[in-house]
């Protein structure tokens, strides 16, 4: 697990090793035990290392025995014992033990089939001196992060936007239909990123680029191939059953330890049953709850699946004042404005767990990918009033998260202006989908492009990376991806059960009675905090931010405040506001600000406090 970031000049030029070493820097937190620099005509490629695999001969980027090849790689290769058995039997050398040299060898042996040979989760970029070309390709779910922002003269690619911000020509601009996304999805999703001129590497895809700078896409991996299958359930169990033990042992490979975030949930309980069968031992694992607030949480719960896999158990039972002086620091780490109140419970287990270890488990993806959500079982009356209402996605994904009324009050003139994009990826999403699929599948599959790439992995990737933690999620293995997309209706969903057939196969395998528990979700206390005078002093420092003065209208927000201290709603709109104003701060007027991970969120708002 690690940083990369990199430059491609046009020929005749070549990159500057300072602009290599501070986009490095700004990725020290991803990787802090080791640095390299590596140039090779027009191309230049940095990375920052988390040792996990190959501790002592992973040093990158790595470059080829005959000096042809060049490669910096971030993520995990889990299938890389198999693979480099296949490499060597093509008279391939390999000389380090690191799963990244695999994606090397690979390459020289497949050519650009070589993508689809590997398994994990991986973003790189590889550069070929003897065709010219640059590969910067991602994994097929898009658990690991790219960008990349095409200038006069070159393309840069960075692991986190953080480290184009210093090479960019002039002050970041902000996308607006991108931030109506954030405001209205609680993410923005697609190519486009927040800020203007910089976009992601799609999940499943590589980026070609030639001496000339062209971009040429190269599509490796999509959801949309899969076929609905026809299963009975004991064939669909046996085939789950077999695919979890496969995942789990490749997921375990690891020169370290690693631990265990145990929610209570059923998907995290299903990690600590595989963990334990696959002999993991004692291991570390960490659960969060709150104190001082009527919100329950879930973490009897887990320290009783703890106790009953015999884990050495850690709970985090967290102050109001504690979980909100992560604000800013998730804001920073994010990049992406991304409104998911989970960052913050998130931020303080990674700090915590990263303490002692560099690898924790998490259940990331099974609720989409075995369809837990309450969301994809609508009622009949719903899905039809929706999709009258609001046609183009199956009556999925229809309503923004702002109300109507502040929405009108509050946004400015630019943001107004955008309005259609509000429900474009999901409606691009539902319109892609093949017509013989199920509306289950196609509500699936437009949260497997969408929320979890861009919301839910962001938190998992970056608030963990921010305290140089590697996040692994086996729900998200794109063999299970593609049997859980594949499975039969009936097998995901029956009555009011979600992820019926994932805990048919649990059942047996967890404490009695931990599948009757409803379902919680990860949820934080906002209201409990944003309120009285928190609310009062967000208002006033609002209306002093730079950013917020240019993208929203000042003089509704006393109104705002006043109904959110009335207790007549307004929290998501005035915390959505104050993570823009906190996020401009850091992005926009002063790049390279970082704020420590307990700060005062109120203070990070506008500048001149």
């Amino acid at each position: 697990m690690c940083g990369i970031a990199g430059l491609m000049l046009r020929e005749g030029r070549r990159p500057e090793p300072d602009a290599l070493a501070r986009m490095a820097a700004a990725l020290a937190h991803r990787g802090p035990d080791d640095r390299g620099i590596h140039c090779s005509g027009p191309v230049g490629l940095a990375q920052t290392r988390l040792s996990i695999i190959g501790l002592a001969t992973g040093h990158q980027p790595m470059v080829s025995g005959d000096g042809r090849l060049a490669l910096a790689a971030n993520g995990e290769v889990y299938n890389y014992v198999e693979l480099n058995a296949a490499l060597r039997e093509h008279g391939r050398r390999l000389l380090t033990d690191s799963d990244s040299e695999t994606i090397l060898h690979a390459y020289a042996v497949h050519g650009l089939d070589f993508l689809t040979e590997l398994r994990g989760m991986y973003a790189f970029a590889l550069h070929d001196a003897r065709t010219g070309r640059l590969i910067l390709a991602r994994d097929r779910l898009g658990i690991k992060p790219l960008f990349y922002a095409r200038l006069p003269d070159r393309i840069a690619f960075a692991s986190e936007i953080k480290a184009l911000l210093p090479i960019l020509p002039g002050q970041p601009r902000v996308n607006p239909a991108a931030l109506r996304q954030f405001l209205q999805n609680q993410f923005a999703s697609g190519e486009e990123t927040i800020f203007e001129g910089i976009r992601r590497v799609p999940p499943g895809e590589a980026l070609i680029i030639d001496r000339g700078l062209r971009i040429g896409h190269r599509r490796y991996w999509s959801a949309l191939d899969v076929q609905p299958r026809t299963l009975s359930p004991e064939a669909a169990l046996a085939e789950l059953d077999g695919l979890l033990d496969a995942v789990m042992r490749e997921h375990m490979r690891s020169d370290v330890p690693f631990g265990l975030f145990l929610s209570g949930g059923v998907d995290s309980a299903v990690l600590a049953a595989l963990l334990h069968a696959h002999g993991a031992g004692r291991i570390k694992s960490f659960s969060v709850g709150y104190r001082g607030t009527a919100m329950a949480h879930e973490l009897d719960e887990a320290a009783r699946v703890a106790a009953h896999f015999g884990l050495e158990h850690r709970p985090l039972e967290l102050e109001l004042g504690e979980i909100f002086a992560r604000i800013p620091h998730t804001v920073w780490a994010a990049d992406e404005l991304m409104r998911d109140y989970a960052n913050l419970p998130t931020s303080i287990l990674a700090q915590t767990a990263a303490h002692d270890l560099k690898v924790v488990f998490s259940g990331e993806g099974g609720d989409e990918v075995l369809a837990g959500y309450r969301r994809y079982r609508p009622s009949p009356p719903e899905r039809w009033l929706k999709g009258r209402l609001h046609p183009g996605s199956g009556a999925f994904r229809t309503r923004g998260h702002w109300s109507g009324y502040w929405t009108r009050r509050l946004l400015g003139p630019a943001l107004r202006a955008v309005k259609e994009a509000d429900r474009a990826p999901f409606v691009r999403a539902w319109q892609a989908t093949p017509k013989h699929w199920s509306d289950l599948q196609r509500r699936q599959y437009t949260d497997l492009v969408t929320a979890l790439p861009d919301n839910l992995l962001v938190k998992t990737d970056r608030m963990l990376m921010g305290f140089g933690l590697e996040g692994r999620v086996p729900f998200l293995d794109h063999r299970i991806v593609e049997l859980g997309l594949a499975l039969p209706d009936r097998l995901k969903i029956r009555g009011h059960q979600g992820k019926w057939l994932l805990q048919r196969w649990a059942e047996p395998k967890l404490p009695p009675g931990h599948l009757q528990r409803p379902k919680r979700g990860f949820h934080v206390p906002v209201g409990d905090w944003l309120t009285g005078e928190v609310a009062a002093r967000a208002g006033e420092r609002l209306r002093l931010s730079r950013g917020v003065r240019e993208w929203f209208r000042v003089e509704a927000i006393p109104g705002l405040v006043a109904a959110r201290r009335a207790g007549r709603g307004g929290s998501r709109e005035l915390f959505g506001m104050m993570q823009f104003a906190i996020w401009h701060r850091l992005f926009i007027e002063r790049p390279g600000l970082k704020p420590s991970p307990d700060e005062d969120p109120l203070e990070w708002i506008a500048s001149g406090s």
